[in-house]
């Protein structure tokens, strides 16, 4: 498992100090029988059901990094990383294409930037997201990342109609690095719809978002031509929700940092920090939206 690990980062693009940070820690886990015996287990307890309790997997994973001083963090990213080779055997026998597993697979690395940045530590502070990728619900296609979820709301527009409970496709941003602009847009729900058209059990197709990118008083912030108005605008908006005071939501993945209490402490080095500090400074609260519509 030592080597898949080493080819997995090696295929995926890792970073040289995050290869050789975890590779040193897996190599520790794989020299302590007892910790082995803990993660190595928890590898076969998924390849035998990837529906099995990913808490306790997880769990199993982290008591075998402590057994020898690898942070929990970068022993739960292991784990995935490890669990993803089965993962691309069920791609295959299913007729996924190895583009998609890798698209998805590339999660595990937008979130290991995200520890680093964060925390400073190379591993995943959101193990608890990867799930989704694993049990085949949520797959990555092109610049977004999809699954089939049951609507929560009732939304009618040009005599099509969705209720509570219909099926619809959910959409996730990950932080690619990738500008978020129509054209990807556009091509990733095209290859979502025709992936999942099979299974809204009849509702129209349509495409649902929650997300702090899609707060509407966002539009205050951001320029016209700013990509995030251009997702904005894919969606009609059925409710938003304000964070309480002092509540800073998902700011962490704008700032790359926890919050200290103290707005000024947050960076300013590009138009959209400069823009959401400056927003925050002046008194006004992040929030999220949740948006829909037909494709």
């Amino acid at each position: 498992m030592i080597e898949y690990v080493l080819s997995f980062m090696d295929e995926l693009g890792f970073d040289k100090e995050a290869v050789e940070s975890l590779s040193a820690d897996i190599e520790k886990i794989y020299a302590n029988e007892d910790a082995k015996a803990l993660f190595a287990g928890a590898v076969d307890d998924y390849e035998k059901d990837i529906h099995s309790n990913y808490t306790e997997l997880r769990e199993a994973a982290k008591r075998a990094g402590e057994i020898v001083g690898v942070h929990a963090y970068s022993a739960e990213l292991l784990l995935f990383i490890c669990f993803s080779k089965h993962l691309r055997e069920l791609y295959r026998l299913r007729g996924i294409s190895d583009r998609i597993w890798f698209d998805s697979m590339s999660d595990l690395k937008w979130k290991l930037w995200e520890c680093k940045a964060v925390k400073g530590i190379w591993g995943s502070f959101v193990a608890g997201w990867f799930p989704g990728f694993f049990n085949l619900t949520r797959f990555a296609l092109g610049r977004l990342q999809f699954e089939i979820v049951a609507f929560d709301g009732e939304y009618e527009k040009n005599g099509k109609k969705l209720k509570k409970g219909d099926k619809v496709i959910n959409v996730h941003i990950p932080r690619t690095l990738t500008p978020l602009d129509k054209e990807s847009r556009d091509d990733a729900y095209a290859q979502a719809a025709e992936f999942f058209r099979d299974m809204t059990d009849g509702a129209p197709i349509a495409f649902v978002c929650s997300s702090w990118l899609l707060y509407p008083e966002a539009e205050k912030i951001l320029p016209a031509h700013s990509n995030i108005r251009g997702f904005m605008a894919d969606y009609d908006m059925i409710r938003s929700k304000v964070n309480g005071e002092g509540e800073y939501g998902d700011m962490w993945r704008l700032f790359d940092m926890d919050f200290t209490g103290d707005l000024n402490d947050y960076p300013e080095d590009s138009s959209l920090r400069r823009a959401y500090k400056k927003f925050l400074l002046d008194g006004n609260r992040t929030g999220s939206g949740y948006g829909v519509f037909f494709y």
